[in-house]
């Protein structure tokens, strides 16, 4: 049941640590704006995802903190940080993440409201408690975007809008011109697919969670092999830098070559304007694929160990290719079988799932069971 209260002045909304989960806040950081228009609304977020609020226009002000690496330098940073947010003297706070962490601070920052999720042992940090669905002791699997508005809802926002939207600045424009330009492709390409062209595809083979979310190497080396075969396609590869070695064993592989897009000085606010460019993105599930839908952009996501479930996003321009096997989806980080999840997906199904997503100026042709 919702519950309105008398429109705070100073909001907090803290911010996913996950550039997945991030994005797939941003329709409840659209309600919470819609419910409280005259508020002066905070993200709280950690400095690395930053650079996905830039240009949004939900927000008066972004804060970000890190705590430190050691355990000595992490305590103090709690400290100063809620000494900032106690000094702002905010009215309500909405808590995105799940986290212990993320209550305490609040809560130590001496924030009349707290509302968030009765998980990590946080209930009594919390003034307003919602409680996730559980079947027989276990959660129930929900997608996050609805979990997320599911807050705004409480509140008493009537908003039902699930739609991903992200926006990009001027200066991440240039950026990712520049970014091209050292590629040396055109500096001002953009979907030229849209206008009759070979399409611009855009290959994300890392992900963040864990090695059993990332389709093989060599399997990309050949769904890339194919896309510039017999689509004439100009690829890219975005990567993270702790993903450079997945990046270099697709290059061995591959018998043309693509750009290597982290090897050019991709940052994360490039990155957003060079997927928004882009006429087809083929990744794992992990967050440049909220990142496509919230640019609009057809995205083919391999989904392996996670639950479809969780990460849904209601976008009618994705394509998710995934096999059923007795072990999954296990949730699990590192796959103490065989991996059978992910390596029974072949290039021939994500080539044809990536077909249904591009103009048909390519004749469609018949997978070779590769």
């Amino acid at each position: 049941m919702s519950k309105p209260v008398t429109s705070p002045k100073k909001v907090l909304v803290v911010q996913p640590s996950w550039v997945g989960d991030a994005v797939m806040a941003t329709p409840t950081l659209r309600a919470l704006r819609e419910l409280y228009p005259e508020a002066h609304i905070s993200y709280l977020m950690r400095r690395y995802v930053k650079p996905l609020y830039a240009g949004m226009p939900w927000a008066d002000q972004l804060i970000t903190y890190r705590t430190g690496k050691t355990r000595a330098k992490a305590g103090k940073g709690l400290f100063e940080l809620a000494a900032r947010l106690r000094s702002a003297k905010f009215d309500l706070a909405v808590l995105l993440p799940n986290s212990f962490k993320t209550a305490l601070i609040c809560k130590m920052a001496a924030i009349d409201r707290i509302v968030g999720y009765d998980r990590d042992g946080r209930s009594f940090l919390l003034t307003d408690r919602l409680l996730h669905v559980k079947d027989r002791g276990k959660f129930v699997p929900m997608p996050i975007v609805k979990t997320y508005q599911g807050l705004a809802h409480y509140l008493g926002s009537s908003h039902r809008d699930l739609t991903l939207r992200l926006f990009v600045t001027d200066s991440e424009r240039r950026e990712a011109a520049a970014i091209l330009g050292r590629a040396g492709l055109p500096p001002d390409l953009d979907r030229p697919a849209s206008n009759g062209q070979p399409p611009l595809i855009l290959l994300n083979p890392g992900a963040q969670y864990g090695a059993a979310k990332c389709w093989l190497p060599e399997n990309f080396a050949r769904l890339a092999d194919r896309f510039i075969e017999e689509l004439n396609a100009q690829v890219l590869i975005s990567a993270a830098p702790k993903e450079r070695r997945i990046v270099e064993a697709i290059g061995r592989q591959m018998k043309h070559s693509a750009v290597d897009l982290s090897g050019n000085g991709l940052t994360l606010g490039a990155l957003k304007e060079i997927v928004r460019r882009s006429d087809l993105m083929v990744t794992n599930d992990t967050g440049p694929r909220h990142i496509a839908a919230a640019m609009d952009v057809p995205v083919v996501t391999i989904f392996g160990p996670t639950h479809p479930e969780w990460t849904e996003i209601y976008y009618a321009k994705e394509r998710q290719v995934a096999v059923k096997v007795f072990c999954g989806p296990c949730q699990k980080k590192v796959c103490p079988l065989d991996h059978r999840c992910m390596t029974r997906i072949t290039p021939a199904m994500v080539f044809d799932a990536s077909l249904t997503l591009l103009p048909q100026k390519h004749p469609q042709t018949q997978s070779a069971g590769v």
